[in-house]
């Protein structure tokens, strides 16, 4: 198959990459939001094949894949084809609803030329597809290997723009967890952060880097922090969990379903969760035990081979 999608995922993107497909990113002269073509700090395969907006009217596609509201006006300027009527088109959520909760109406609502797949079965729930088809295809993660040493006893928090994002990311409880381990927070635009939070660099420091080194820095630390209280499921908890990290996770959205008994620690009890990151950080064989615990869960659920046969059984039905 032929598929088209934007670049707006990585990591996510990363793992949808991997089958058998051609797939095809626009690229734009200055690389926007709707041109970054192939990414530039994930390693895609030479099957992931860059193409201008001014080529699109006459590419081959045999799938359209859609992942912002916008997207369906783009590709019916650019492609010249109606999504769902002139090719054979997927939306795919990947975010948990805004609000208002849980009478959030999706932006793909009522188009039976459609599916929504969701990466969550939380966020199918909460979402109002009305008549369209919906399905979920949960996460899939290039398994990194059992890289986890946990030397440094400190604790990572990864989150991408943690000062915008402020409570749905959980960055204001960053200083209480502090307290409890020093903190190495990881992601896009996270420099400034420690200043914000009145934290100084003993207690917090930033750390921006592409995924080989994210994963390499992770595993060098005694555990794995997750304070977020709103998102789909973070990719990075999962790839932690993989790095054969233990966990210490907030109990919403998905994370319940994701991180089982053994694997960490998850629960909406702040003192429960300090507790246990001070507590991984003073045993670090029972941190290791649990690594271990939550990598083979992660493995079983969230393997690549299961992802992609999910999406290949999708992409059968949807173009058939």
């Amino acid at each position: 198959m032929r598929i088209l999608l934007w670049h707006v995922h990585g990591s996510w993107t990363t793992a949808f990459v991997q089958g058998p497909h051609t797939y095809l990113v626009p690229v734009t002269a200055d690389r926007g939001p709707d041109g970054l073509g192939r990414a530039a700090t994930f390693d895609w395969p030479d099957s992931v094949r860059e193409v201008p907006p001014e080529r699109l009217r006459e590419t081959e596609i045999d799938l359209l894949v859609l992942q912002r509201p916008h997207e369906f006006e783009l590709a019916r300027r650019w492609l010249g084809r109606r999504p769902g009527v002139d090719v054979p088109t997927v939306y795919l959520e990947h975010n948990a609803p805004g609000g208002p909760v849980p009478d959030t109406r999706h932006p793909a609502a009522d188009r039976r030329e459609l599916t929504v797949a969701h990466v969550t079965h939380f966020n199918r729930l909460m979402w109002d597809c009305g008549a369209t088809a919906t399905t979920v295809i949960e996460h899939g993660i290039v398994d990194p290997g059992s890289l986890w040493t946990g030397r440094l006893a400190r604790a990572a928090v990864v989150v991408n723009e943690p000062l915008r994002r402020g409570r749905t990311t959980g960055t204001d409880l960053l200083p209480y967890f502090a307290r409890a381990a020093p903190l190495d927070v990881f992601g896009m635009r996270t420099e400034g952060v420690a200043e914000h939070l009145g934290l100084g660099p003993e207690r917090c420091r930033a750390h921006e880097l592409t995924q080989r080194e994210l994963h390499l820095a992770l595993a060098g630390r005694r555990v794995y922090l997750h304070p977020v209280r709103w998102t789909s499921l973070g990719l990075s908890l999962l790839e932690a969990m993989h790095l054969g990290m233990p966990v210490v996770a907030l109990a919403t959205t998905e994370v319940a379903e994701a991180v089982p008994p053994g694997a960490g620690v998850v629960s909406n009890r702040l003192e429960v969760l300090r507790d246990a990151v001070r507590g991984f950080l003073a045993e670090p064989e029972r941190a290791r035990e649990t690594g271990r615990a939550a990598r083979a869960a992660a493995l079983a659920r969230y393997g690549l081979p299961r992802f992609l046969d999910d999406w290949n059984r999708l992409i059968k039905e949807v173009t058939r």
